[in-house]
């Protein structure tokens, strides 16, 4: 192989892209997955997190390439929450988490040019205030929610909800870089 090692980012996720920015790492393509994301019986928020990130880095076709991909899943026990879409949904999902622990895992998967498969599973633990009516129906009018794992994205206004945050924060907004930067390095891709 000759010349500096392409990384394709297997993600749509904006928030991905200035993460990685932030470490200075710039993927030299975006070549989002596109997989079923249902949970298979029985599965545990973790199993489902890693299975994702992994399917998604062997979906991405990319040849002679690093492939980068992450999935998060938000949960209470074992009780996964959507990524919402309606606002409904997110009213359910600020519902649940108002006051309350839950988890946050995100999956993250290398792929090397090789074939090899390098994943890792981070887990956060994250525990909300609890929401009175007044804030919870400014979120929902901020549309932040949309698209996100839990109904919520940390990096925005939800921040505020967030009474303790034990883990990866990077890893709750969707990347968590130190595990990120570590899976490149061992599969040997050198930034």
């Amino acid at each position: 192989m000759s010349g500096p090692a392409r990384l394709v980012l297997a993600s749509a996720s904006p928030r991905r892209l200035e993460l990685l920015a932030q470490i200075g790492i710039m993927p030299d393509a975006v070549s989002p997955s596109d997989i079923d994301e249902t949970a298979q019986a029985s599965e545990t928020p973790r199993a489902l997190a890693l299975r994702l990130a992994r399917e998604k880095a062997l979906a991405c076709e990319e040849s002679g390439a690093y492939v980068l991909s992450a999935d998060t899943v938000v949960a209470l026990g074992r009780r996964m929450l959507p990524k919402t879409e309606t606002r409904e949904e997110a009213t359910t999902c600020l519902e649940l988490l108002s006051g309350r622990a839950h988890q946050v895992i995100t999956g993250v998967a290398v792929k090397t040019p090789a074939g090899d498969l390098l994943a890792r599973a981070v887990q956060t633990r994250v525990v909300f205030k609890r929401l009175d009516a007044r804030e919870t129906l400014a979120y929902l009018d901020s549309e932040e929610w949309r698209g996100k794992a839990g109904g919520y994205g940390i990096q925005g206004f939800a921040s505020a909800f967030v009474r303790q945050l034990n883990g990866s924060y990077t890893g709750v907004v969707g990347l968590p870089l130190f595990e990120t930067r570590n899976l490149l390095i061992g599969a040997g891709f050198c930034a």
